[in-house]
């Protein structure tokens, strides 16, 4: 089985910064790309970021030119930065991964369980 989990979430005033953190963990050959996602409160869940295992990167309008994605392959680990955040920002943050879990497997999509961002005064 392969765990994500998502930390640094939290509440931050407007023009505030976060650097969220996603780890996957278990039995698993390779991670080929991760990404964020995010869901605001009766809205549905949106891309936010997509990095793969080569580092070319994706970003949705939403956030574009105030966040960037990034990835330690090494550490299973990836991360989104988010500046100049706005109270719309406001959302459940998922990370994602699509991983093989033996080498020539078809790809696996495994979801974190969240981390709230709240931007707020």
């Amino acid at each position: 089985q392969v765990q994500l989990v998502e930390s640094g979430g939290g509440l931050v005033q407007p023009g505030g910064s976060l650097r969220l953190s996603c780890a996957a963990s278990g039995r698993f050959f390779s991670i080929y790309a991760m990404a964020w996602y995010r869901q605001a409160p009766g809205k549905q869940r949106e891309l936010v970021a997509t990095i793969s295992n080569s580092g070319a990167t994706n970003y949705a309008d939403s956030l574009k030119g105030r966040c960037a994605i990034s990835r330690d392959i090494a550490k299973n680990t990836v991360y989104l930065q988010m500046n100049s955040l706005k109270p719309e920002d406001t959302a459940v943050y998922y990370c994602n991964a699509d991983v093989r879990k033996t080498t020539g497997d078809v790809l696996y999509r495994y979801w974190g369980q969240g981390t709230q961002v709240t931007v707020s005064s």
